[in-house]
């Protein structure tokens, strides 16, 4: 359809804003980002995809058809070949047909056929290219340009982001010529001014790069979310692995010990290592039910009290409503094994160690105590920063405070108290998490 040549320049940009406003709003929509960025797609979500897309177009070039001069609309041309390299051609067939179908009841017949031919040929360009060549296609289509030039200018070679550029444009003048020719027959903006007619081939390639940067901006943020959270999971997983040697070392140290002098003692240490390294061998969740830490707890706390005889002494008062609750798993024994070994075992009579737990305010208290050496205050306060209770502790209760912060964030507390001569006490805070919920995920890093 020729127009005066102001009212197209400024239908071109009216286009621009439609094509911006119609992908960001869609955007926004958790299920069409879960759809348009799905590694595999089936054809029922490709369709869903196409109803997505279309419905709100097809609204378009029907308010076109019955609204004078708001031809901007109208973008079905760009919205088909969009569906054609994303969705592939059999779904852009049907997002055509759909949105030619206010044309063709408006008689503009060849509106139809011609969606469909550009279904089919962008589809197979689609299939041509590869989708990160698709998704880093630009709208600044004169960078692009500048970019191909330079390049080739060095080495020659063959850019598809460049042929895809040359393929739209020359496909738009064809159809701009179509409506030329058969303007009752078919719409599509055309000028006598070869300025003009520049313009209009020029904002096609725009008008398709927009929605496709908006919606690749998306895609790179999910994936640097997603490459967020497995860094977390190698991270957790790492200092879970530096706590489990640290634990079987100081374990076998004692079964050492106890191997000529008490070989019964020992064999029985040995079976409940045994049970202890079954459970680490198994695949562990990060989370895992308070009944079930204890558990293992115990059986790391019988080797101690083995090795200890009446030496070591354990106080649990265990709140019943706490055991449902899921923690970390292994969080317990660091802080028990730092008790012993460095508060308990400097004293000749040793001492007591108490576990406590309890719901406080909506959330999980863990209390682990002893009344052994302690430390003095000034020594307290300096390693408190560093994440140290007691000399060479670095090992076992940084990885609990560092393994918190990952998993609960901002939410966790971890807290150290200590009185020479008269023992230390570790409390860890955090929220509650029932047991069987989903308690993995980025979005508990605060």
């Amino acid at each position: 359809m020729q127009e005066d040549p102001k009212l197209i320049l400024v239908t071109l940009l009216v286009e621009l804003g439609v094509a911006a406003a119609f992908s960001t709003s869609l955007a926004r929509s958790k299920v069409f980002k879960n759809l348009i960025l799905a590694p595999s797609r089936s054809f029922r979500d490709s369709l869903k995809l196409v109803a997505m897309i279309c419905g709100p177009l097809t609204l378009g070039v029907w308010i076109r058809v019955i609204v004078p001069n708001f031809l901007a609309a109208d973008i079905s041309y760009e919205a088909t070949i969009l569906l054609g390299v994303l969705l592939g051609p059999g779904a852009a067939m049907v997002g055509g047909a759909m949105l030619a179908l206010p044309a063709v009841l408006h008689q503009e017949y060849l509106a139809l056929p011609v969606n469909l031919l550009i279904a089919v040929l962008f589809g197979a360009a689609g299939k041509f290219a590869k989708m990160e060549e698709i998704w880093s296609f630009s709208p600044m289509i004169d960078l692009s340009i500048y970019r191909w030039v330079t390049r080739n200018l060095r080495r020659p070679h063959l850019d598809r982001q460049i042929l895809f550029l040359v393929m739209i444009t020359a496909v738009q003048f064809a159809t701009s010529m179509l409506g030329r020719f058969y303007p009752r027959r078919f719409f599509e903006l055309n000028s006598g001014s070869w300025l003009v007619e520049l313009a209009i081939c020029a904002a096609a390639p725009v008008v398709v790069g927009i929605p496709l940067k908006i919606w690749n901006a998306i895609r790179i943020e999910r994936k640097l979310e997603e490459q967020a959270r497995l860094l977390l999971e190698a991270r957790l997983d790492a200092l879970t692995r530096q706590i489990n040697p640290h634990f079987l070392f100081n374990t076998l140290n004692s079964i050492t010990s106890l191997v000529r002098l008490k070989p019964e003692l020992a064999r029985e240490m040995i079976v409940k290592l045994a049970n202890i390294l079954r459970v680490l061998l198994k695949d562990r969740e990060a989370f895992v039910p308070f009944s079930e830490e204890m558990a293992f707890t115990d059986d790391y706390l019988d080797i101690e009290v083995v090795r200890f005889g009446e030496k070591l002494r354990v106080v649990k008062e265990i709140a019943e409503e706490t055991l449902h609750v899921v923690v970390p798993s292994m969080l317990l024994q660091p802080l028990i094994e730092n008790s012993i070994k460095h508060g308990l075992e400097p004293r000749i009579g040793g001492g007591t160690v108490t576990l406590r737990s309890r719901l406080a305010g909506g959330r999980l208290v863990l209390e682990v105590e002893d009344d052994g050496v302690g430390m003095a205050p000034e020594r307290e306060s300096r390693m408190a920063g560093s994440g140290l209770v007691r000399p060479g502790t670095g090992i076992g209760m940084r990885n609990v405070r560092e393994r918190m912060m990952v998993l609960y964030g901002a939410e966790a507390e971890v807290e150290m108290v200590s009185r020479p001569g008269r023992g230390t006490m570790v409390r860890l805070v955090m929220p509650i998490l029932e047991a069987g919920a989903a308690v993995w995920g980025v979005e508990r890093v605060g």
